[in-house]
């Protein structure tokens, strides 16, 4: 059973290690927080979706779903404007360094609501899943199956850790706060560019 283990880890490492929405937010969060623990409810959020999210797809409940042209249209429809309206925030958000304010500004529900969000309506995330880990789970069967499953939920789990560590890191050696100012704008101009390709899809 070492083949679908091998295939789910380099396929999920593939998937998951391109710059996304998904990824430049939680290594914004694990920059923003004082302390680390303070990012894990945005690191479990997008760990749990991304769960459900390649549940579904080896299920084959999620191919369904995708194959109705309403639900897909509301589902793009709503990604879009959800990606304007972040890119939008990012784009004008400011270093901030009274953490008093930062967690404020980024509360617990807060955290959780926009990680939920840049998962389930980012349209890379559920193409990716869908397209790519649903219709490679399909060569295997039993336990098999379950291997490749539970390998590549593995995967997210542990990227979507490190990344954000990886933050915590870049924000106790950024100071200044000029190297988050400048991620900001990368985030938000990613936001837009996956706004227009959602937009395009549905031309």
């Amino acid at each position: 059973m070492l083949e679908p283990l091998i295939h789910g880890f380099i396929l999920a490492l593939g998937l998951i290690l391109p710059l996304g929405v998904q990824n430049v937010f939680i290594f914004n969060q694990g920059a923003l927080q004082s302390r680390f623990i303070q990012a894990l409810p945005v690191v479990i959020t997008a760990s749990l979706c991304d769960t459900f999210l390649i549940t579904m797809s080896v299920l084959g409940v999620s191919l369904l779903i995708l194959n109705s042209f309403w639900i897909k249209t509301i589902l793009l429809g709503a990604g879009i404007i959800f990606l304007i309206f972040m890119g939008w925030t990012t784009w004008n958000s400011k270093p901030i360094n009274d953490r008093e304010d930062m967690m404020k500004k980024f509360s617990m529900k807060k955290q959780v609501m926009f990680a939920a969000s840049v998962s389930l309506l980012n349209p890379h995330a559920i193409m990716d899943t869908v397209g790519v880990i649903g219709s490679s789970s399909l060569r295997y069967q039993g336990e098999g199956k379950i291997i490749f499953a539970v390998t590549c939920i593995l995967v997210s789990w542990i990227w979507f850790i490190g990344l954000a560590w990886a933050g915590r890191i870049t924000g106790k050696l950024d100071k200044s706060g000029n190297f988050m100012l400048v991620l900001n704008k990368i985030s938000a101009l990613v936001m837009w560019g996956a706004a227009v390709y959602l937009g395009l899809s549905l031309l």
